[in-house]
């Protein structure tokens, strides 16, 4: 059995977001697939995940089995715990929500999700696999607009720094272009992400 940890970003409600229309469709078709896995739904603002404060970043230095209950480390040692990672999140000014890069500041946490070595930092989440669902408001996965993308480029270079490499993103594009289809984008892009989740 695989501990799959859907991480939501985004305060609107699931049928109003554009992103969880999306990324509930594969969680739906996830759990036909795999009826026996645990699904364990974290929604970043009903966390109320906030910034690091000083004494929060003091506690970012643990030794391996340290601070599990910490209302700040345990979320380092839930990401570890789990085998599979399905993100959903907007592209909001090129970047994640501000409170998913907090979030990833609360799991990057030395000699838990990551390690140094005399030939640098490892990832310590070796041996998973993450897919990023997100919605943009413009064509940003083709074209000039492209290297404007900083949120996925981001989050797939973090969690490659933690050591999660097989990553996958499905994304849907051109949602706020005056006279676009967004229902057919929508519909294709819910399309992919339930083929994509059979095989996850």
């Amino acid at each position: 059995m695989n501990t799959v940890l859907y991480i939501k970003a985004n305060p609107k409600p699931d049928d109003v977001s554009r992103t969880f229309r999306i990324a509930n469709q594969f969680i739906e078709a996830y759990k036909l697939k795999n009826p026996n896995d645990k699904i364990i739904t974290l929604d970043l603002y009903k966390e109320g995940i906030h910034f690091l404060s000083p004494q929060d970043v003091q506690k970012h230095v643990a030794k391996p089995g340290e601070g599990k209950d910490d209302p700040v480390l345990k979320y380092a040692y839930q990401f570890l715990a789990a085998d599979k990672y399905v993100f959903a999140e907007p592209l909001w000014n090129l970047g994640v929500p501000a409170i998913l890069k907090a979030y990833i500041d609360y799991i990057c946490v030395t000699n838990i999700t990551f390690k140094y070595t005399a030939n640098g930092p490892v990832g310590l989440c070796q041996g998973k696999k993450a897919v990023n669902i997100t919605a943009r408001g413009g064509e940003y996965s083709t074209g000039p607009n492209a290297a404007w993308e900083l949120g996925d480029k981001y989050l797939k270079t973090i969690l490659g720094f933690l050591g999660i490499t097989d990553y996958t993103t499905i994304a849907a594009n051109s949602l706020d272009i005056v006279g676009v289809d967004t229902e057919t984008i929508i519909s294709k892009a819910i399309s992919d992400a339930r083929r994509i989740a059979e095989t996850f």
